[in-house]
């Protein structure tokens, strides 16, 4: 049975973020049904993305096997997801990564996880790369493509100043 990953779920480190919080989440019922009754108990925080994650497939976070059901889908999803690396001039917004992700996952791979890094000399696009590939779609290598032409426009325009 496949798992619906979130959009909200972005990258390896947010899969191995959920993986904790389920391992908290197992360690205070282990911890809750071996004290005496009556003694007050702080449950783990769980994040939204948990929480989403949880509900989009349907697992009840109460329940041990679904618990345990749910660590093994994302550990499958952690070990062979596809992993890209896109790099920008300035950190993306919430939405935009999401529209990225979600684009990804409809037409490359389900579970499709990004790196999103910050490369300030690319001055505008992206740097896409994956294990094999890089796709550069930067400002910066465009205008080296173009430089040849550029001179001649800038040229031309000094030369009918004079």
């Amino acid at each position: 049975m496949e798992l619906n990953l979130a959009t909200t779920v972005v990258s390896q480190t947010d899969i191995n973020r959920l993986l904790r919080e389920l391992s908290a989440l197992d360690d205070f019922f282990l911890s809750a049904a071996a004290r005496t009754a009556g003694t007050p108990v702080k449950p783990p925080r769980i994040t939204f993305m948990l929480e989403q994650v949880a509900r989009d497939n349907k697992f009840n976070l109460l329940e041990a096997p679904d618990r345990n059901e749910l660590k093994t889908r994302l550990q499958a999803v952690l070990k062979s997801a596809p992993v890209i690396h896109i790099s920008f001039a300035a950190e993306p917004s919430p939405r935009v990564t999401d529209a990225i992700l979600s684009w990804l996952r409809s037409n490359i791979h389900s579970y499709v996880l990004l790196v999103v890094g910050l490369q300030p000399t690319i001055a505008a696009g992206c740097v896409l790369r994956t294990g094999n590939q890089i796709f550069d779609m930067s400002l910066r290598t465009h205008l080296q493509k173009q430089e040849g032409y550029l001179v001649k426009l800038i040229e031309g325009a000094v030369s009918g100043r004079r």
